[in-house]
């Protein structure tokens, strides 16, 4: 049971869907939409895709019913987290949430150590993207709620993926902790590995531009002649 600070404002029983993107949204999402849409310099050009993406699906599939859609990067005034990512896809059964919790025998002397979701057939090489929640609709007793898949049942392949995941998880090694069906593409990997507040940079050396109304906006604040910089 989570704390009531961090429970959603919806009935228990109140179907929703979790959103995951696979390996292949890169390329097939993701550089088309900033390819074709542009993108806004102010928040992460991914983030800005998904909302595209999501919306999108959302007025198209669902139209005139109340859905209630929240990003995993959005916060709260409180700067707490609008819904707990990993623990959704544990419950949704997308996903299995291994925490520090999961491992008998600890060896790590009282050290926090993250937990991390691992998916059956993707791995590590997943990303839990948007919650959509369906209010006033009550599933069925039929509906199956799937328990999450254990990929990593021992407890020294648990150990072995929190430590990579805590001490290492720019070398990628975690996401290989079951056998993928596709990772990410080199071209991913450099996106991801670069710092937020590069990435609009990075998309422009690849030859994205960014909208025409930021391209003005950062012209009229680059430095002229008469600032002095030469």
């Amino acid at each position: 049971m989570l704390p009531p600070t961090l429970r959603l404002d919806h009935p228990d029983d109140t179907l929703a869907l979790l959103v995951l993107s696979t390996p292949a949204m890169f390329e097939q999402a993701f550089l088309p939409f900033v390819e074709e849409r542009g993108y806004e310099g102010l928040s992460d050009p991914i983030d800005q895709c998904v909302k595209h993406c999501v919306s999108s699906a959302v007025s198209r599939c669902f139209p005139g019913q109340e859905v209630d859609v929240r990003y995993d990067y959005e916060m709260l005034p409180s700067r707490k987290p609008k819904f707990l990512a990993q623990t959704a896809a544990h419950v949704s059964g997308a996903a299995f949430y291994y925490q520090q919790s999961d491992v008998t025998e600890q060896p790590w002397a009282g050290k926090k150590m993250f937990g991390v979701c691992v998916h059956p057939r993707f791995g590590g090489w997943f990303a839990i993207r948007a919650l959509l929640v369906f209010g006033g609709v009550t599933p069925g007793a039929e509906t199956p709620r799937p328990d999450p898949p254990d990929c990593v049942p021992s407890r020294e392949g648990r150990i072995e993926l929190l430590e990579a995941f805590n001490f290492n998880w720019r070398d990628w090694s975690y996401r290989d902790v079951v056998t993928p069906v596709q990772i990410y593409s080199e071209r991913q990997k450099e996106y991801f590995s670069t710092p937020p507040s590069k990435r609009v940079a990075l998309l422009q050396t690849w030859g994205f531009a960014p909208r025409e109304g930021e391209r003005a906006a950062a012209a009229a604040d680059a430095p002229g002649e008469a600032s002095g910089h030469g």
